[in-house]
């Protein structure tokens, strides 16, 4: 028996081991070689220390190879990888570790992985079966508790064989890493495409115009957020010139604007490729790497992965069921039951429509639906209007307390425009219940660390709005 996911990405690795994983941005690099033995010292310091199969192991730092060596030998010794933000509080941090248990907290992963040299290398890894519990996510908690979901060696595997074809990544592939790796993104996401490549990775802890720019002169392909490529777009150095060795640029964690989508073709000659996933399933659907690519869908299902609308109208909260979702939330079987259809499909919360073809479009979350009058307003549709007038560079519409229509929809603007003339514009072109009965200028939006505009810090900001 194998250990399910450990054995499948290490079996990526290139036969030369002296081939470089991590291009750091001074100039050096951290081989295939140095990674396999960092994580099989970890691994048997995990060992040593007690850790069994299927203890969960704490990990809060910041960003660098070795919290990937500490993620790869936390999987070879059998254990549960438990990624923390490096922004969380102590007091976020201490309902987590209450939460999970974790048998091991590491906080000083280069120290960890320095420690660890004293132990010879695990040479063949715990087994685990496809079902085996590999990673616990913690979700963002913007509606209560925050809740761990439970992915498993299966799950994580099947999802990272699927977009490693999908995507179509080669040993000859260089990927452009900016991402943070305490989310599925960067984690799961970018780092598995390359593992499974045996590809090398330009390794930058954050994004920055400087060394994105320069990563680009040997990268073929880039994961983003979608404020990465505005913030490319922003800067004139970005060309088409700049952008021409890379095969494929690929967005997701926040809804790509269509503004951005339209002019990062302009720029560039190249459609960036939209994804749609989430912590409990990772990637669910993706836009083709050879095929057409629209503005505003998020493509089609990957193979295996089942997804159908709920309610029984062309709109609906969207269900999926396949081998990448997640077995349930830790220690929450009535939260667990609750998410969960009678027949297996998990409910996603977000809230969406399907082509007779197979293509997805999400028109936003559940719970940010604004029901005005007893109409349903989905934010989504109301935004690619605003987003589209003279002046307005990004809106997030809501909705707050209305003492005549329960609620009332409100659109917070980043730009410049009147009221009046933004409100009259969207009656041209909405029904008068989706039409904004307030418009708010600020100079920017509230987001998480990957982007996402924080719309339940705006319903608490304007809960007010209509009571003056």
């Amino acid at each position: 028996m194998s250990n399910h996911l450990y054995d499948l990405l290490a079996g990526g690795f290139p036969a030369d081991r002296s081939r470089p994983c991590f291009l750091l941005g001074d100039g050096s690099a951290i081989s295939y070689g140095d990674l396999e033995a960092g994580a099989g010292r970890v691994a048997a310091r995990l060992i040593a220390e007690g850790v069994r199969p299927g203890d969960r192991v704490a990990l809060q730092a910041e960003k660098s190879p070795e919290v990937i060596m500490v993620y790869l030998g936390v999987l070879k010794a059998g254990a549960v990888f438990l990624p923390l933000n490096s922004a969380y509080t102590a007091a976020e941090v201490d309902y987590f570790l209450a939460n999970a248990e974790p048998a091991v907290f590491i906080t000083d992963p280069t120290a960890w992985v320095r420690d660890a040299a004293v132990h010879a290398p695990l040479e063949r890894a715990v087994p685990r079966a496809a079902e085996d519990l590999a990673s616990l996510i913690y979700t963002s908690g913007t509606t209560g508790r925050s809740k761990g979901a439970m992915l498993s060696h299966g799950n994580l595997a099947a999802n990272a064989l699927a977009l490693h074809a999908a995507w179509g990544f080669t040993p000859d592939d260089v990927l452009l890493h900016a991402l943070p790796v305490f989310h599925v993104h960067g984690l799961f996401v970018a780092l598995h495409c390359a593992l499974l490549s045996g590809c090398p990775m330009i390794w930058l802890p954050k994004f920055t115009d400087a060394e994105v720019l320069a990563g680009l002169e040997t990268a073929t392909v880039m994961m983003g957020v979608p404020t990465f490529y505005t913030r490319l777009l922003a800067n004139p150095d970005f060309t088409r010139a700049r952008a021409a060795g890379v095969r494929v640029f690929i967005s997701g964690s926040a809804p790509l604007l269509p503004s951005t989508f339209v002019e990062f073709e302009e720029r560039t000659g190249q459609r960036i490729l939209e994804r749609y996933g989430m912590s409990e399933a990772v990637i669910i659907t993706t836009n083709p790497l050879d095929g057409e690519r629209i503005a505003g869908s998020v493509g089609y299902p990957l193979p295996g992965v089942e997804l159908r609308i709920g309610g029984g109208e062309d709109t609906g909260v969207i269900q999926i069921r396949g081998p990448s979702v997640f077995g349930g939330y830790w220690r929450m079987p009535e939260k667990t039951a609750e998410e969960f259809t009678a027949d297996g499909f998990f409910i996603t919360g977000d809230v969406g429509r399907q082509d007779p073809d197979g293509r997805v479009w999400i028109s936003g979350r559940a719970k940010d639906l604004i029901i005005s009058g007893g109409y349903n307003v989905y934010p989504k549709e109301v935004e690619l209007v605003i987003d589209e007038m003279p002046g307005v560079i990004e809106s997030a519409v809501i909705g707050a307390p209305h003492p005549d229509f329960g609620e009332g929809v409100v659109a917070v603007v980043i730009g410049e425009g009147d009221e009046a003339a933004i409100i009259a514009e969207a009656r041209r072109q909405l029904a008068a219940y989706k039409t904004p009965k307030r418009v708010v200028f600020v100079d920017d939006l509230p987001r998480n660390t990957m982007g996402k505009v924080q719309k339940n810090l705006l319903r608490e900001r304007y809960a007010g709005v209509f009571a003056t």
